[in-house]
C-alpha cells in the first residue's frame, strides 16, 4: 500500500513520534510526503520515503493529484485545528478528494493509530480488491 505523510508545521514532531513507534508497520509499505514533513520523518526512523514539494510549494496538490489517479491508499493528514493556515483550500480539497476516492484519511493520531493498526490486521485489504 501506498501511504500518504503530511503535517502541518506543530504536528510534525508528533508525526515523527507517531512513524517512530510504527516504524515496523510502516516500513513495509510505499511511503510518499511533502518535503519537510518527509525529512523530518526520514531523519527520524530511516524510513524510505519519496519526498514531493512542501506543502506550501505544491506538495500538497502533488500528493492530490495522485489521490485523483488511484496511486494512494491511505493519508495521514496531521491537522492543527487551532491554527488558520493560508493553505487550509489544500486540506480541504485533500479530504474531499479522499471522500470521493475512498481513501482512508486521519487528521489526528487518534485516528491515525486506528488506521495503522487496522493495516496491521488486513482490515484495508478491501483497497487492493476495487484496484482490480
Amino acid at each position: 500500500m501506498t501511504i500518504a505523510l503530511i503535517a502541518h508545521d506543530a504536528k510534525k514532531e508528533l508525526m515523527a513520534q507517531f512513524c517512530i513507534a510504527y516504524c515496523g508497520i510502516l516500513s513495509r509499505h510505499n511511503l510518499i510526503a511533502t518535503g519537510s514533513t518527509a525529512k523530518i520523518v526520514s531523519e527520524a526512523t530511516g524510513l524510505q520515503i519519496v519526498s514531493f514539494l512542501s506543502g506550501s510549494q505544491g506538495g500538497s496538490q502533488q500528493i492530490a493529484s495522485r489521490i485523483g489517479c488511484d496511486e494512494i491508499d491511505l493519508l495521514l493528514l496531521f491537522r492543527d485545528p487551532l491554527d488558520q493556515r493560508a493553505d487550509e483550500p489544500d486540506d480541504r480539497a485533500l479530504l474531499r478528494l479522499c471522500d470521493v476516492h475512498n481513501i482512508p484519511v486521519a487528521t489526528n493520531i487518534a485516528t491515525a493509530e486506528v488506521l495503522i493498526h487496522g493495516l496491521e490486521r488486513g482490515d484495508l485489504g478491501w483497497r487492493d480488491i476495487l484496484k482490480k
